[in-house]
């Protein structure tokens, strides 16, 4: 009897074929193909947004199964679960649901403690990314919305990570809500409306019901929203690269996105989410069991906000005491204002970077080729001297941890803050471009000499000198310097007059070029090998004599 050997489709194949016939099967495969022709870099600079998006998918999963045993209440009870300390303690039931999450819920604390080292890594890793694409200059055109999309990531993630951090309703939580009541009441003439606005009147009011939506749906649909923009733009606008052979403004050089660095993509996605529950598993963080229910009236000694936050903390310790002046019949607290206003215009800087630079600069140029730091001396120095003032805004915020730790007077350590938060900056700019300049330096040096070998030899005449090893072809690239480009100089308008915001561009167009080096040719005998003597093996000209 034969015996039919045809290979039968199987279920899934089947459904496969019925899905590529339909309209979004055509779309799906057309991507598809489009990704597999289309090369992306390999850099570490790259791991950033997945390590992000990582955070981001932890913090929804753990956040949706929390939401079904969280209540969002400042109703008060009595707690009477299993641990013993707070037994007979008044609570809300925002706490009494924390408590039952951590010691009553199978895996509740694990995954509690997931979605907060969630949050811790979120912003670390939007900050990360924002550097990278500062230092590299991955900001400017076509990619300044880009820009704005990941700072804007970066805000409403902090705003999400404040808005949790008070949730459990502890004392320490309790604490920071009571300092965020006194910042929005030293606000002038809107400050009462604001903080009764916010608390739902007299502290601590309704805040934990009012702070909840924001934390499960706004700050949740703002990431969605922010993260599917900042894709399509990435999508539209492209990759961008460092120089090398090969890799121009048009040209990609690397491996298709379909699957090679989607496959390389999954695996550090997963990699992130394991390291995140391997530390949730081992490592306590946020033991509200410890700090007891919040009360109005009392505040934890040494307490800390989320790191994240700690700049905010700082930059009110930095004022000077005694700070408020009468006006207008009110009382302006310079305490608060001035904090405020100098953080929202370091952010708001932070932001329209792309643009102010475009504008001194003159380059509205599409760029797809990165720069090395150190080609980039001015924009490299701000970019430092940001960092130095963001981290003693930072430090500030632990300031009386660190007066206990190491036995110094608070004072004494708020004013080496507020030295740091003065001078730091602007010796930091100054330093940073004068190293960037000596790498530069040392680049050109590299470039036309080659590397030192250490092998001396003795030339005919008798003189001793030292081979110099070939560059190749991709450090070249590497070491070729910052491109060749000059200050735009004022243009007087139609009417033959210079314009103030005219000076003004051109002065810093000045002062952002200065001390930027030329490129140089870098097969110019200049004292060095020309590539004809590198074939032939002749030492250097300029080597260093035995």
């Amino acid at each position: 009897m034969p015996v039919d050997r045809r290979v039968r489709p199987s279920v899934t194949a089947h459904l496969s074929r019925l899905v590529s016939r339909t309209s979004a099967g055509r779309r799906t495969a057309a991507l598809r193909d489009e990704l597999r022709m289309r090369r992306a870099p390999l850099h570490w600079t790259n791991l950033f947004g997945v390590v992000a998006i990582a955070c981001v998918v932890v913090l929804f999963v753990t956040g949706f199964i929390l939401m079904f045993a969280y209540a969002p209440s400042s109703e008060r009870v009595t707690y009477d679960g299993p641990y013993l300390p707070l037994a007979g303690a008044e609570m809300s039931k925002a706490l009494r649901s924390t408590l039952a999450i951590s010691f009553e819920l199978p895996g509740g604390l694990l995954v509690r403690q997931a979605h907060h080292w969630a949050a811790l890594l979120l912003p670390a890793a939007l900050i990360l990314q924002l550097a990278v694409t500062f230092f590299t200059g991955a900001f400017r055109r076509p990619r300044r919305v880009s820009w704005l999309l990941l700072f804007g990531l970066l805000i409403t993630a902090l705003a999400g990570g404040w808005s949790g951090y008070a949730l459990p309703d502890d004392m320490l939580s309790g604490t920071g809500l009571r300092i965020v009541e006194g910042i929005v009441l030293g606000i002038p003439v809107v400050g009462t409306w604001l903080s009764a606005l916010l608390f739902g009147g007299e502290f601590p009011g309704r805040i934990i019901e009012n702070l909840y939506p924001i934390h499960v749906a706004v700050v949740p649909a703002l990431l969605v929203v922010l993260i599917a923009a900042r894709a399509r733009s990435a999508y539209v606008s492209g990759p961008v690269q460092f120089a090398g052979p090969g890799r121009t403004e048009d040209r990609v050089v690397g491996l298709p996105v379909w699957p090679n660095v989607a496959v390389r993509v999954g695996g550090l996605f997963a990699i992130v989410i394991g390291g995140l529950l391997l530390v949730a598993a081992t490592v306590t963080i946020s033991p509200v069991w410890l700090y007891g229910p919040s009360s109005p009236g009392d505040a934890s000694a040494g307490s800390q906000p989320d790191w994240y936050t700690g700049f905010l903390d700082g930059a009110l310790r930095l004022v000077p005491p005694g700070w408020e002046v009468e006006w207008l019949g009110r009382t302006w607290t310079l305490a608060v204002l001035v904090p405020l206003a100098v953080v929202g215009l370091f952010l708001l800087a932070v932001a329209i970077y792309p643009f102010v630079e475009e504008w001194v600069t003159g380059d509205h140029r599409e760029h797809r080729i990165l720069d090395r730091p150190r080609n980039e001396p001015t924009r490299t120095g701000l970019g430092v001297g940001a960092l130095v003032f963001y981290g003693a805004l930072w430090g500030a915020g632990s300031a009386d941890v660190v007066a206990t730790h190491f036995h110094v007077t608070v004072e004494s350590v708020v004013a080496l803050y507020q030295g740091i938060v003065v001078a730091g900056p602007i010796i930091a700019f100054l330093l940073t471009r004068r190293i960037c300049l000596a790498l530069q330096k040392r680049d050109r040096d590299i470039l036309l000499h080659g590397y030192e070998t250490g092998r001396i030899v003795r030339l005919p005449g008798g003189e001793y000198v030292e081979v110099h090893a070939r560059v190749d072809a991709a450090e070249r690239y590497r070491l070729a310097g910052p491109a060749a480009i000059r200050a735009e100089p004022a243009h007087p308008a139609e009417d033959g007059r210079l314009r103030l915001g005219d000076r003004v561009r051109a002065a810093l167009a000045r002062a952002f070029f200065e001390d930027r080096l030329q490129p140089v040719d870098d097969g110019d005998p200049g004292g060095g090998r020309t590539d004809e003597a590198i074939e032939r093996g002749e030492p250097s000209r300029q080597a260093g004599a035995a």
